[in-house]
């Protein structure tokens, strides 16, 4: 296969670099001593999916394994789509290129929704057949995780299990379990749903197994009840948790070849936020709030700097202004790895937390760029969805920002809110017109994204606002404001509505829409919207049903047997 790839497909495509397998820091293990044989898939292009830290972090975890090995595989291009198509060639994986068929273990990645009809397209490639139920035991086990998961009902009919909150130590314990059962005759039998291997998975804290669950409908479409096939099953599925401090993180990450999307080290400083903004669905997925110490964070960038060569380090979290003492921590990377020009960079920073101080230590090394998300326009609005922000707070930050120099600041707010009125848009462009007059050589590039009520989260019974509505207002917005503006598509979040709060009756859409032709619904050039209608037709689903019924307090909802603010550690 390895020869079929290096002659029959890389000089044909326009980045072969995307699946060459030879990055630095690569592992190759042994194929025939693995006993369990894993293959972690990020269901988008290769630039996107190399700079997620969960997989990384589960790569180096089943590669230390000396029992197992971890490959990886990404969606592969347009390009290298046709000629797996064209010459008949299975979809591999990028360190042996071994077809994934082969491996024991497939495990999605599932950042966002609009991710799915990669997945079906990642499984139809490699010859294994979409539905669990289509599979036997010939065909690697379907496992998923991710902030996705946190509803996984409209993909229930295609992954055999899911993993819930943390993956650090559930990966273990699934190839643990895997092993036991491979051992015991199990093999072309475990799809069996009444067999023992998949009750064993259901049993692990974190883990949940759809088809051992039966969904029954009420006559208005909501769910009646959700019934346990047997016994031992458990009613609800509590998140796993894991003890940062503790938990294993990659010391010698992969680095690309290529250029991708964050090409820098990522060092995670903080999980969860301590906060508890009413729209935001991180908090129930990565919660609760926990830190890395200082110490453990100088150990892990004195190695991993060493390891990659990377001169640029992310402090990454949800909130990472709001690590206990930012500024001494910043101060001691700066004072360790300074005079090898490391320069520091953070995620998106909350305004009542930055400081001139912190401005300035940022900016020592290499000036990075600033981003701030308050979300709403007006004080109002702020307070009401959990984001305590006041304009003179808002302002005065961005005057700091300015005064240590930048002349560039990123912005993101979103529209629909609950409540939302008139005034609350036209706070939007008064505040950015009130920092452009106060600094004139100060631009801004402004991100406008729709609400999209997700599940676990205060607004998870609202409905969306219309499209017609969200039109209107992003349009407005584009043309009013003074700075460059860039707006999601409100159609794609229509769809993204749908299916974070959709039931298994999605499947069946997914599955039309993606034999219509969708793909890389994210990217706004292979986004079809009109496809995405016709198959919700031809199935006789109406997806408003999804995003614009406010749901009753008393009802049933598609997770609500999965338990994210409760936990297992």
């Amino acid at each position: 296969m390895e020869k079929t790839v290096l002659d029959d497909i890389l000089p044909f495509v326009s980045k072969p670099g995307r699946y060459m397998g030879n990055e630095w820091n690569v592992v190759h293990k042994d194929w025939e001593s693995a006993q369990v044989k894993v293959v972690l898939c990020y269901p988008d292009i290769y630039e996107l999916g190399m700079s997620n830290l969960g997989l990384q972090i589960l790569y180096s975890i089943i590669n230390q394994r000396q029992d197992s090995l971890a490959e990886r595989v990404y969606a592969p291009g347009l390009d290298v789509e046709e000629i797996l198509k064209d010459r008949e060639i299975p979809l591999f994986s990028l360190e042996s290129k071994k077809p994934l068929k082969d491996f024991d273990i497939i495990g999605f990645t599932l950042q966002h929704e609009l991710s799915y009809t990669n997945v079906l397209n990642i499984l139809n490639l490699a010859n294994i057949p979409l539905r669990s139920r289509n599979r036997d035991g010939k065909f690697p086990l379907i496992i998923a995780g991710g902030p996705s998961v946190s509803n996984p009902e409209p993909l229930a009919d295609f992954i055999d299990a899911f993993v819930l909150g943390d993956g650090e130590e559930v990966i273990e314990e699934i190839i643990e379990t895997y092993k036991k059962w491979s051992s015991s005759d199990f093999i072309g039998a475990f799809r069996n749903k009444g067999n023992g291997f998949l009750k064993a998975l259901a049993k692990i804290p974190g883990v949940y197994v759809p088809s051992l669950y039966e969904v029954n409908y009420k006559e208005d479409g909501t769910i009646q009840r959700m019934e346990r096939k047997g016994d031992g099953i458990p009613e609800r599925i509590d998140k796993r948790v894991v003890d940062l401090e503790t938990s294993h993180y990659p010391l010698a990450p992969l680095v690309p070849l290529i250029d991708i999307s964050q090409n820098r080290l990522n060092l995670e400083i903080q999980r969860g936020c301590p906060h508890s903004c009413r729209f935001c669905q991180s908090q129930a997925v990565y919660g609760p709030c926990r830190v890395r110490s200082k110490k453990r964070l100088l150990e892990i960038a004195e190695v991993s700097l060493k390891s990659t060569g990377y001169d640029e380090m992310s402090l990454t979290s949800l909130s990472s202004t709001d690590y206990p003492g930012i500024e001494e921590l910043i101060g001691e990377f700066l004072a360790c790895f300074g005079k090898n020009h490391t320069s520091i960079s953070l995620p998106s920073l909350r305004p009542d937390k930055f400081s001139l101080a912190l401005a300035i230590q940022i900016q020592k090394i290499r000036k990075t760029g600033l981003t701030f998300a308050p979300e709403a326009g007006s004080e109002r609005l702020r307070k009401l969805i959990g984001k305590k922000i006041s304009d003179e707070e808002f302002t005065s930050t961005i005057s700091q920002a300015y005064n240590a120099g930048w002349r560039l600041v990123k912005l993101y707010f979103m529209i629909g809110l609950p409540t939302e009125e008139e005034e609350d848009i036209e706070a939007i462009i008064e505040l950015v017109k009130e920092l452009k007059k106060r600094h004139k050589n100060l631009n801004f590039n402004i991100t406008i994204a729709p609400f999209v009520p997700k599940p676990h989260t205060s607004f998870q019974l609202l409905p969306m606002e219309k499209l017609t509505e969200l039109r209107r207002k992003k349009d407005y917005l584009s043309r009013r404001l003074p700075a460059q503006v860039k707006g999601h598509i409100v159609e794609s979040s229509f769809l993204e509505a749908v299916f974070s709060r959709g039931d298994r009756r999605l499947g069946m859409v997914l599955e039309k829409a993606w034999e219509m032709g969708c793909k890389f619904d994210q990217w706004k050039e292979h986004f079809r919207f009109d496809i995405w209608q016709e198959a919700f037709s031809k199935c006789s689903i109406d997806p408003d049903f999804y995003v614009y019924r406010k749901r009753d307090p008393e009802e049933i909802l598609p997770w609500s047997h999965l338990e994210f603010w409760g936990h297992n550690t």
